[in-house]
């Protein structure tokens, strides 16, 4: 039987299209969570309800008797199909504002040379996390987020105090396992082991993302801000950070 190991290791150019893949997979991930709360949402239920009771009751699909069983089943075909207009109306009003998210994700200043890009400083670091030859995940982290749009013999001269995880995904199947959490500790620890000068790591924060949020929460990263709502049912975002002092603490 052949042995699995999983292991960490920094971004090589020969993952570029497998990880480009999981970026977009991961901007567009907040689309689909937010389509399906808002399908259980209780007002969306009771338009779904009501929906249906018009429409059986213009076509006099209730159930007769005189059928015996294929009777009562009359208006199951109408409650399903009466989902169909209020799934598409939810998706349309959800979808610009994460499309509108993801395109800022895709065409960010890290896009176009990862390799090069996660290169500039020590501190930053574009990591992925296998488990024998199958992805599990990745996490970026920009060490110099304010210098993204010099050069790069500019920023390379500059101290950075601050960083951002641009990037934190983990396929779904390997959520369960709490990899995520591994993933996030060893970015962290490269970050603030290679650079002394840094002083604060940032998030992104999202309801609609709940196994990053909750590991950043264990992480004991606090939020500080919340950025603005998204989606018909006013989802928030907001950003969170971790000080040096406090991944000291819980780092020893």
């Amino acid at each position: 039987m052949v042995q699995r190991d999983a292991k960490i290791r920094r971004f090589e150019p020969s993952d570029d299209k497998v990880v480009r893949f999981a970026i977009g997979k991961a901007a567009m991930e907040s689309l689909a969570v937010a389509n399906r709360r808002a399908y259980m949402h209780p007002l969306v239920i009771a338009a779904w309800m009501l929906l249906s009771y018009v429409i059986i009751s213009f076509l006099n699909l209730w159930p007769v008797e005189k059928n015996g069983i294929m009777g009562y089943l009359r208006p199951i075909p109408m409650l399903a199909a009466s989902t169909v207009p209020i799934m598409f109306l939810i998706d349309w009003l959800n979808r610009p504002g994460f499309e509108q998210e993801a395109q800022e994700v895709l065409h960010g200043p890290d896009m176009i040379d990862m390799h090069a890009y996660y290169s500039r400083q020590t501190a930053s670091g574009l990591w992925i996390c296998e488990f024998g030859d199958h992805f599990v995940g990745l996490i970026a982290l920009d060490a110099n987020p304010e210098m993204a749009t010099k050069t790069r013999k500019n920023s390379s001269n500059k101290t950075p105090v601050s960083a951002i995880i641009r990037h934190f995904y983990v396929d779904e199947v390997y959520r369960s396992s709490g990899i995520q959490e591994d993933l996030l500790t060893y970015a962290l620890r490269m970050a603030f082991d290679a650079e002394p000068g840094l002083k604060v790591v940032n998030a992104y924060d999202s309801q609609l993302i709940p196994y990053v949020r909750t590991c950043l929460r264990d992480a004991s990263f606090v939020l500080q801000e919340t950025t603005k709502k998204i989606g018909v049912l006013g989802w928030q975002l907001g950003r969170r950070s971790l000080s040096r002092e406090e991944w000291e603490k819980k780092d020893k």
